[in-house]
């Protein structure tokens, strides 16, 4: 009898455990990886301090509009900080960084009671206990008011959800903010139409921002304000910064609901995209389309470990990676992208894509569109395609046009790295006509734009330091790396040789700024001299948001030419080791105070590493070149589990427009786009046990990471589809084929793998 009750108690167990594999499978099949985003990621961020200096964007990815909740008043590239306790309106934001600001604003703020419409005056406590923020929904407690505000976007409109307290007086104010404003009421239709002209550079003289917003309430009150006044009962107003307020009565738990949308190019198109993106659905129905559109993308990379915070971080990165470049496109009546161009005024067809500065992105967001998103990418070329025939020139750093920001020629990055891994569907011709231009002019008014001091370059090899050009030698050495991008480009292209040759000569160009005699590479003047006195911890000067320590290793292209001129692999791995051994000094010098990337390189214990800004981030993956692969694991996986997590100050530095994040994603899965323009991702230790990646082309790649730990961060062997993997990197058509890549980790390096010139990554002086 024992002995069956025994059996009955067992076969139980057996059946339960069946049943919870059987749920547990179900649940993967279902997972809602929403859940594990956290947009507020990075917002615990200010001027001196950035932790990402990032805000929650509530959006669609690469949506035309984004929608945040403002803390701080318009005007503040910290629209949302962490730690405020007030909100001040939900606005359409355009920003893609704290230092470009925004442009095409204005907000939506509901009150009660007493009428206040200034900034400071309506702005509500509030707390992160009753807030829910998810790429796709927000939702928070508007406590001075006892009401929830709600929003959802689409990719160029959204649904607000107000949640209102039984009360006489209710409102609904629209600001259109500082910089020339239009607001129309019409009672009849419940509707509010108008215009922004709010920005800070890039657009053309007849730049608007035109919405409407729709409301399912009559309004009882209608008031205006134009600056800090009040026009009771006036449906119009036009002036530098006007307002239009909506008044009701409400009943406790009524839900006034709210339907906006905007456009470029006119109001009419406007409300074409609020009947085409929203219509006649639901809040619930807009919410669960964007959280479906959310699950369908980040649902392309599936990741499984035990640490839920790593998961938790890689989707938050994930969904960063995916909202820049903004799409400046728009739909027309006849169902044809049309869009208007913020570099000549016009309305035209195709794409145009907008908000991003390549000086950070050309690393690894647009290598990650190449492999996860061709179509966009060859998208995206046609919007550059367009810019170069609107504008005459590629951009560089654009929002919504050209910006004076950055240094380099990194637009041939892009099209290189796009062209040479097989993308097309756009006009290279068109583009490399672009790209010749741009290694032999400069924009007449916005110095980032083209190839400011290529004179000195195209004639000396570099640009010196003493003719009054700033950032002079991180100018020589990205000019040097887009030559390559150029000379590997005209090569595919079939240029004649003499374009080739030249191009290919001038990669090298990062010779002439390298001094042997400190090993770093440093100022020369117009003599030949190298500049003097040399502090290479000094920051700016001669280089861009970094010092010679951290722009060194700016040669993607040649990594093996940079270690012959440091004298060979013993001492180019001894100089990177360097980097981690000092301790943080720096020079403020230049800027006359500790600018926000020093004190982020300062406070992390890394020495001089600044993982924080980008010119540095892939100098990890370098021991790879010099047969000492184990160092860039162990160096990576720190990085890695150290300085991200998935909260407010979740970031070591700016995100800026996905790059940061990318890194994070690449790195995680366990390789690393060191040199965009070749088809090479350089490996790294894959911190997940598992990873399953939908490729575009229908097949499933997966990297399963054995007996992988926080001890374990060594690759003991590697195989892919069973075959063994000696080298130290992956070409992109490896990764696209799919199959298995497994990897046996290890808490010890195993120093025989890896360590030979054979399993180095490409570099120019070696590889053809």
């Amino acid at each position: 009898m024992i002995a069956i009750v025994r059996f009955i108690a067992i076969f139980s167990v057996i059946i339960g455990f069946t049943a919870c594999i059987e749920e547990e499978s179900q649940v993967k099949k279902n997972v809602d990886y929403t859940e594990y985003v956290n947009p507020l990621m990075g917002t615990d961020s200010d001027f001196s301090l950035s932790n990402g200096n990032t805000y929650p964007a509530i959006a669609r990815p690469w949506g035309m509009n984004f929608w945040t909740p403002m803390t701080a008043n318009f005007g503040d590239g910290w629209t949302y900080k962490y730690r405020d306790t007030k909100i001040k309106g939900f606005k359409q934001t355009h920003q893609p960084s704290p230092w470009i600001n925004d442009y095409a604003a204005f907000a939506l703020m509901p009150i009660t009671g007493e009428l206040k419409f200034n900034e400071e005056d309506r702005a509500s406590w509030f707390s992160h206990k009753a807030e829910e923020v998810k790429p796709h929904y927000y939702s928070v407690y508007l406590a001075d008011y006892d009401i929830t505000a709600e929003m959802t976007p689409t990719e160029r409109a959204v649904s607000f959800q107000f949640t209102f307290p039984e009360n006489e007086e209710s409102y609904v104010l629209l600001d259109g903010f500082k910089g020339g404003s239009m607001v129309k009421i019409l009672p009849e239709e419940r509707k509010i139409i108008g215009y922004c002209r709010n920005n800070h550079g890039g657009v053309p003289y007849n730049f608007h921002n035109y919405f409407v917003a729709e409301f399912d309430k009559d309004f009882e009150i209608v008031n205006t304000w134009k600056d800090s006044t009040l026009l009771e009962g006036q449906k119009f107003a036009e002036a530098d910064h006007v307002g239009a307020i909506v008044g009701f009565k409400t009943k406790r738990g009524e839900k006034v609901n709210v339907k906006v949308a905007s456009s470029f190019i006119s109001p009419e198109q406007a409300k074409l995209n609020l009947d085409t993106e929203i219509g006649d659905k639901t809040f619930e129905a807009i919410k669960e389309e964007g959280q479906a559109i959310w699950n369908a993308e980040l649902g392309k990379i599936k990741v499984e470990g035990q640490n839920i915070d790593h998961i938790r971080t890689f989707y938050s990165t994930l969904y960063r990676v995916l909202l820049f470049p903004r799409m400046f496109h728009e739909i027309n009546e006849q169902g044809e992208i049309v869009h208007y161009s913020p570099y000549n005024g016009e309305v035209l067809p195709g794409y145009m894509f907008t908000d991003n500065g390549f000086w950070d992105t050309f690393r690894a967001v647009f290598p990650f569109f190449t492999l996860m998103y061709p179509e966009l990418n060859s998208q995206i070329m046609e919007g550059l395609v367009n810019t170069y025939k609107e504008s005459a020139w590629l951009p560089e750093w654009a929002s919504p046009g050209h910006r004076g920001c950055m240094i380099g020629s990194n637009s041939a990055s892009l099209i290189a790295d796009s062209y040479l891994k097989g993308i097309r569907g756009y006009d290279i011709e068109t583009l490399y006509e672009a790209i010749l231009k741009n290694s032999t002019s400069v924009h007449e008014e916005v110095s980032s734009v083209g190839r400011y001091g290529h004179e000195y370059y195209n004639k000396l090899g570099y640009i010196p330091y003493d003719v009054g050009i700033h950032e002079n030698t991180a100018r020589t050495l990205e000019y040097a790396y887009a030559d390559y991008c150029v000379w590997k480009l005209a090569e595919e292209l079939d240029r004649p040789q003499e374009e080739i040759d030249l191009f290919k000569a001038r990669a090298q160009n990062y010779k002439n700024v390298f001094d042997p005699e400190s090993g770093w590479m440093r100022g020369r003047n117009e003599n030949g001299e190298f500049q003097a006195p040399f502090n290479p911890f000094k920051w700016g000067d001669a280089f861009t948001e970094g010092n010679s320590i951290h722009y060194t290793w700016s040669v993607f292209q040649d990594i093996e030419g940079l270690i012959g001129l440091m004298g060979g692999d013993e001492a180019f791995v001894s100089q990177l080791d360097t980097v981690f051994n000092l301790p943080p000094i720096f020079d403020n010098s230049y800027y006359g105070f500790t600018i926000h990337e020093i004190r982020e390189m300062q406070i992390v214990n890394m020495g001089n590493y600044a993982h924080g800004n980008q010119p540095i981030q892939h100098m990890l993956y370098l021991y790879n070149y010099a047969g000492q692969p184990w160092k860039t694991q162990e160096r990576v996986r720190e990085v890695l589990t150290k300085l991200y997590t998935p909260n407010a100050d979740g970031y070591c530095g700016d995100e800026d427009n996905g790059q940061t994040s990318a890194w994070y994603v690449f790195s995680s899965m366990g390789f690393y786009p060191v040199c965009p323009g070749t088809d090479e991702y350089v490996i790294g230790s894959p911190l997940f046990d598992k990873v399953t990646v939908e490729l575009p082309n229908g097949k499933n790649l997966q990297i399963q990471a054995n007996n992988n730990s926080k001890e374990n961060v060594f690759v003991q062997s590697m195989t892919r589809n069973g075959k063994d993997v000696n080298k130290n990197y992956f070409k992109q058509s490896e990764l696209l084929e799919g199959g298995i890549i497994n990897v046996e980790m290890s808490p010890t390096p195993n120093k025989k793998r890896g360590n030979t010139k054979e399993a180095a990554p490409y570099s120019m002086s070696t590889k053809k």
